[in-house]
């Protein structure tokens, strides 16, 4: 675990919240429940109130973000518009009404050709800004939303995109972890999920990138930062944050690069980690 002091005073100026493990239950293998306990609602708008500036930071497309901050009633009316870090950091925008403020892209062929050269019955989706996503084939029920508009993988991977999705069921995630490993994919950062999931993006893109980007528009340092997340993709975000907090039930490797644990997502650990800074009598 990363060794990490606050001084007596300090205080989080801004808040970044990972969703799926973080804000939501996991109830399946890569689903989550779309709700926000009360606990965590409350030390949400706890914190808001206070002034801390709360973003989301999901691996999440903008379209599947949007209904938490509804879930959690971000923005208040009369609030300045919520800021938002998608698809792992690829994208930046405003809610509501949703104004992307940045996206970064990549090519994305010659990674996909690699893979899918190992994996070749794999399923691959690019998003689809705004709208959902263009894909090969379906995915498992759940795991996307939006549009889905299938395409041929050529054509996925034509132009240059954002993020690209590779999904295999038949694989383990072990086996995509030593996959992306002895692959390199040069010219892409990746990430794999609870499942043989692997999220590719451009060099230096992660949920730490952009809201680097946010902290920058909004005058804050990192070290006035406190971020929690459960996942690997959360690892960049926890080490760039002054405040790193894993949540109870995320993998070993995360815990370790965390500067804190706090209770697992049925304990409501969001809510733990933020009282200690914003609870009542603070």
């Amino acid at each position: 675990m990363a060794e990490q002091i606050q001084a007596d005073d300090w205080r989080p100026k801004l808040v970044a919240l990972d969703i799926d493990g973080t804000l939501l239950r996991w109830v399946a293998s890569g689903a989550t429940q779309e709700e926000i306990s009360p606990a965590v609602y409350d030390a949400v708008h706890r914190a808001a109130a206070a002034g801390a500036h709360i973003v989301l930071a999901s691996g999440r497309s903008a379209h599947g973000m949007t209904p938490v901050a509804d879930l959690l009633d971000l923005p208040k009316d009369g609030e300045d518009r919520l800021w938002v870090v998608a698809s792992n950091g690829a994208t930046v925008f405003r809610y509501p009404p949703v104004e992307l403020i940045y996206e970064e892209t990549f090519d994305a062929a010659p990674a996909v050709t690699a893979v899918l050269t190992e994996h070749p019955k794999a399923l691959v989706a690019v998003e689809e800004w705004g709208i959902g996503y263009r894909l090969n084939r379906p995915f498992p029920d759940g795991e996307l939303t939006g549009e889905m508009i299938i395409a041929e993988v050529a054509d996925l991977v034509a132009e240059e995109v954002s993020r690209v999705i590779i999904r295999d069921p038949d694989a383990t995630v072990e086996e995509f972890i030593e996959l992306a490993e002895r692959l390199g994919l040069h010219g892409t950062d990746y990430i794999v999920g609870i499942t043989a999931w692997l999220d590719l993006a451009p060099v230096g893109v992660s949920k730490a990138s952009g809201l680097e980007r946010v902290a920058a528009e909004l005058g804050i340092a990192a070290e006035d930062v406190l971020a929690i997340g459960d996942g690997r993709n959360d690892l960049e975000m926890l080490a760039w944050a002054g405040r790193g907090v894993a949540m109870g039930q995320a993998i070993e490797v995360v815990r370790e690069t965390a500067a804190a644990v706090t209770a697992s997502v049925y304990d409501d650990g969001a809510a733990v980690e933020l009282n200690r800074w914003f609870g009542s009598g603070r």
